[in-house]
């Protein structure tokens, strides 16, 4: 420890803000266990058990909240998960150095645009008297009233998901493909491969365990959605698709002040994340022996 005090000194920032914002709030976590009151705090709140939990699973939202979270998640798993990767491959097969870096630096761009603003183009682009409106009323369309129309919430919701953080989560892949040997690629061209070949044969084999570990990941991320973007984009009319697990906790424990009923739900889907996370590296391990741990 002494040869390698600076290694430690470095390492301790990380081990602090890890313990301070991670491990520590984890106390917090009696409050789904308890009446919470803030003026007696968490010790002195008398102890309900499970009864939070009962309440949740019986409320009328429960399943709705559950399906939308669902659905959402597995929508964007079925679209928002191969789009990198489908992005990367391509970027790997282009030769033009200088025309690859444009386009890697435009696709990374809008991953720093901040959620409030891409939810505001969003808004612009898709109001009723808006560019997209105006393109369908040029057409001779009829304009669509996007933002107010349930059914449309869910695409809108991921295909802005996959425009904002396609390019950024390209990089992962990008970097798994220099790891692939160059040697292979020339042994499956002497044997008369094609480009579409080698990509089935040599490169898509060589990133597998990197699709694997963000794969598992994403499956450990089902029952969990960020609820900001949501938020800012659903209304009253789009309650029924846009209403999510996040969301319902936000507005009991921000909102209602009802912070042991949040809590619960919250814990819930911590819960249900963590059993989906060892599941799906348990299959990985079996299929593929790779997975996280």
């Amino acid at each position: 420890m002494l040869r390698s005090k600076f290694l430690y000194a470095i390492f301790f920032i990380p081990f602090c803000y890890y313990a301070l914002f991670h491990y520590w709030p984890m106390y917090g976590i009696l409050i789904a266990f308890k009446d919470y009151n803030i003026v007696k705090g968490i010790t002195g709140s008398p102890w309900v058990g499970l009864q939070h939990f009962e309440k949740f699973m019986q409320d009328a939202y429960f399943w709705k909240l559950v399906r939308n979270t669902l659905l959402i998640n597995v929508y964007g798993l079925f679209w928002a998960f191969p789009a990198p990767i489908i992005l990367a491959l391509l970027l790997n097969e282009v030769k033009h150095r200088v025309f690859k870096r444009v386009v890697q630096s435009i696709s990374y761009l809008p991953h720093f645009i901040s959620t409030v603003v891409v939810c505001g183009m969003i808004v612009n682009f898709l109001s009723t008297d808006g560019l997209v409106n105006q393109l369908l009323k040029w057409l001779g369309m009829e304009p669509i009233k996007f933002l107010m129309l349930p059914e449309w919430f869910r695409t809108i919701f991921i295909a802005s998901d996959i425009w904002q953080n396609v390019g950024w989560g390209s990089i992962i892949y990008l970097a798994a493909l220099t790891a692939v040997d160059a040697e292979l690629y020339d042994a499956a061209n002497m044997d008369g491969a094609g480009r579409w070949r080698q990509l089935w044969n040599v490169t898509l084999p060589g990133i597998t365990p990197t699709i694997s570990i963000m794969l598992i990941l994403n499956l450990g991320r089902l029952m969990s959605i960020g609820f900001e973007k949501i938020i800012l984009l659903y209304n009253g009319s789009t309650y029924e698709t846009a209403d999510v697990i996040s969301t319902f906790v936000y507005r009991r424990g921000l909102l209602g002040s009802d912070f042991s009923y949040a809590t619960a739900v919250e814990l819930f889907q911590a819960v249900v994340g963590l059993v989906l996370l060892y599941s799906a590296n348990r299959i990985s391990k079996k299929i593929s022996q790779t997975g996280l741990w």
